[in-house]
């Protein structure tokens, strides 16, 4: 159902944009049409118009005004008069004199049956038709007789009032022609401003099904400060964390697929040696003296000792990477911890030769933590800097105050560290030189155990190494409790 409706085209009125355009046109429109109404509805409350309730009191008015200038000036030009005097208003003003002339205040003629009721009216035969029902003029035009002295001289003639509104005033405004380029300025006004918008509403879309069908590198443009480069601004938030998220997730498994490899690898060689030796001696037609005998069970012996201290380890490294069970927090004395691991490691040292010295500064001799834990750590370092010291080397313990945290340190003389393998030291079953931790029995888990530890306490681990010093330098939060417990 979902990808049918996927697929099915989209109509171009329900997108976003077109809404918006076509909604801009209409506005535009509809803002000029109340503008032509209110236009309209001005002109007709202010231009001179013929009164629209009394336009016989208008002609009236009009016949004695030239009534006046003739009895003045019986040479009075009547149509020079209506020119100048009623030429600005919007309909004609007729006068059709006795000796036969017409003159207006335009230029259109007057119509036929206008001046066929002038004349019946200088005849004496004509009457001023009734008005409409509401102050307006019949069909027939308005008419007002021009009186000098007893006699008629002339008929002011007025068109009977169109019927004239403020819709037409409209239609005036908005013609067909007009209405067409009104449509055609307001689409390409719609075009114009919209089409940006658009086109970055179709980058945001195409991001959206690049990053739908997998390609977490898709980005939207972010260019502007509006919502569009808001909304792409947080896709592209999404497509980052998702981004991270991926390949971290990817780095899990294969840090994963890499440990089990590694642990199958570990706990298979001395499970191969084990096996190899017990059949060995099970084969009754190998004859096996007792010398040989002894030298093969010790053998086997120390494989499941190795085994047990593997198993050991990888335990006690899910425990702490996990943070399960709880930490015994207490202060402690860093001294009274480097002489636990001191003693633990004499006898090995004094075989060997190699001094072991202890220094602990008084402002750094007290931290908050677990000692138990911290001391495995210390002794994880001690052992690893006992593998990789020659005979008559020395190994110091060094505790010092860092600002406010307590640096303790683990610096041995050994041959020292390659700089293509310090960013790895700490990964599980790591081993800069395979062959001699194989010898030397060494699970490849202990710098695993120690980093684990140090950041279940809150603090960092860091090393550094040349040939003849390599430095491991842990620190703690001092008397400060963990954040992490």
């Amino acid at each position: 159902m979902s990808s049918r409706r996927a697929q099915e085209p989209s109509r171009w009125y329900r997108s976003f944009y077109w809404r918006i355009g076509l909604g801009f046109v209409v506005c535009v429109v509809g803002v000029l049409v109340v503008q032509s109404l209110i236009f309209g509805y001005i002109v007709a409350r202010t231009r001179p118009t013929m009164p629209a309730r009394s336009p016989g009191a208008f002609a009236t008015i009009v016949a004695a005004d030239i009534a006046s200038e003739l009895e003045r000036d019986p040479a009075f030009d009547v149509g020079k008069y209506l020119v100048r005097r009623y030429g600005g208003v919007f309909f004609p003003v007729d006068v059709v004199l006795r000796n036969g002339r017409v003159v207006s205040n335009g230029p259109g003629p007057i119509p036929e049956p206008d001046r066929r009721a002038a004349r019946a009216m200088l005849a004496g035969r004509g009457t001023q038709p009734p008005a409409r029902p509401g102050g307006r003029a019949g069909s027939q035009p308005t008419l007002a007789p021009i009186r000098v002295g007893n006699d008629i001289v002339g008929v002011v003639v007025l068109p009977s009032p169109p019927v004239r509104g403020v819709w037409r005033d409209v239609g005036r405004v908005l013609s067909g022609p007009g209405t067409l380029v009104l449509i055609a300025a307001t689409a390409l006004a719609a075009l114009l401003i919209f089409r940006p918008a658009r086109r970055r509403l179709r980058a945001l879309e195409d991001a959206t099904d690049r990053l739908g069908a997998g390609d977490l590198a898709a980005r939207a443009p972010e260019k502007g400060g509006d919502e569009i480069a808001r909304v792409a601004r947080a896709f592209n938030r999404m497509a980052a964390e998702l981004a991270a998220r991926d390949e971290a997730v990817q780095t899990s498994d294969r840090l994963r697929r890499q440990m089990l490899a590694d642990v199958s690898h570990e706990l298979n060689t001395p499970l191969t040696a084990m096996r190899g030796y017990l059949e060995t001696l099970h084969m009754p037609e190998v004859a096996l003296d007792g010398e040989t005998r002894g030298r093969y069970l010790e053998i086997i012996e120390r494989e499941t000792r190795r085994l047990e201290r593997i198993v050991r380890d990888l335990l006690d490294l899910a425990r702490y990477e996990s943070d399960a069970g709880a930490l015994e927090i207490r202060p402690f004395a860093v001294q009274r911890l480097f002489e636990h691991v001191v003693r633990r490691h004499e006898h090995e040292a004094r075989t060997r030769g190699v001094v072991m010295r202890v220094q602990v500064t008084e402002d750094a001799d007290q931290v908050t933590g677990d000692p138990d834990r911290l001391e495995q750590a210390v002794d994880n370092l001690v052992a690893n800097a006992l593998r990789h010291t020659p005979d008559g080397g020395s190994i110091d313990l060094r505790a010092e105050l860092d600002g406010d945290r307590v640096a303790v340190s683990v610096v041995d003389s050994g041959e020292g560290i390659p700089p293509e393998h310090l960013p790895h030291v700490f990964e599980r079953f790591y081993k800069v030189d395979a062959s001699r931790n194989q010898s030397s029995g060494g699970s490849g888990l202990g710098l695993s155990i120690v980093k684990a530890i140090v950041e279940r306490h809150g603090g960092t681990i860091e090393v550094t190494s040349a040939p003849g010093r390599t430095q491991f330098r842990i620190l703690l939060p001092g008397q400060s409790a963990p954040a992490n417990l």
